[in-house]
């Protein structure tokens, strides 16, 4: 199941509209794109495995993730005397590494449990999203169920 998820990540990320719900579900209203991705594909709605997935989550998110992500946006400007070439050859590096931590999460909350029961993105993305305790508003999540499909 582990290759799977990510195979299916990229697939559904491919999907017009998708890059831009996550993003503003991540930056918007502090949510976990992967943890939200996760849970629509695991179709996780038991509180108790949401929480489980949650609290993982947030760990690789406070030691991994966002000190990468705040790397790799801090490296979107030139830094002069540095080499821009090279400061942005660097900066792909870090988003790289960036997506590779992101995989690692996906698969280790993929380990977690097999596929839930039947039940529609839109519901496993609220419950994800009270399971993360920052809830956006449920339009932000209807939009991304939507373009998920």
């Amino acid at each position: 199941m582990t290759v799977a998820i990510w195979a299916w990540v990229l697939a559904v990320y491919d999907r017009p509209g998708v890059p831009e719900a996550t993003l503003a579900l991540q930056d918007n209203h502090g949510q976990n794109t992967s943890f939200l991705l996760w849970a629509v594909y695991a179709r996780a709605t038991d509180r108790g495995l949401l929480d489980q997935a949650a609290a993982i989550a947030r760990a690789w998110d406070q030691t991994a993730l966002i000190p990468i992500r705040q790397a790799r946006r801090a490296l979107k400007t030139p830094l002069p005397p540095i080499n821009d070439g090279a400061r942005e050859a660097f900066r792909q590096d870090v988003k790289a590494l960036e997506l590779a931590a992101e995989r690692l999460l996906m698969e280790t909350l993929a380990g977690l449990a097999g596929q839930g029961h039947a039940v529609d993105a839109f519901e496993a993305l609220s419950a994800a999203a009270d399971a993360w305790g920052e809830a956006p508003p449920a339009q932000a999540l209807a939009d991304l169920a939507r373009v998920l499909g």
